[in-house]
């Protein structure tokens, strides 16, 4: 199973992760200057259960945006 987090409550993600006793998955999320968002993910998830915590609180178009790609 791997886990990831977005950006918008990484403390959540953090506390959820230690409860199930699994590390958070390596990602970077960046953003270039004209606003669009680039996420990638840093390890290889092939054949595993992929599971992203990212909540739609505000601003919740940056948030959806941010977990959709």
């Amino acid at each position: 199973m791997k886990l990831f987090a977005g950006n918008s409550n990484r403390v959540l993600a953090e506390a959820v992760a230690r409860y199930l006793n699994v590390p958070l998955g390596k990602a970077s999320v960046r953003r270039f200057a004209d606003q669009e968002i680039f996420v990638e993910i840093q390890e290889n998830v092939r054949g595993e259960d992929v599971f992203i915590l990212q909540s739609t609180s505000y601003p919740t178009n940056d948030h959806l945006m941010e977990l959709l790609i």
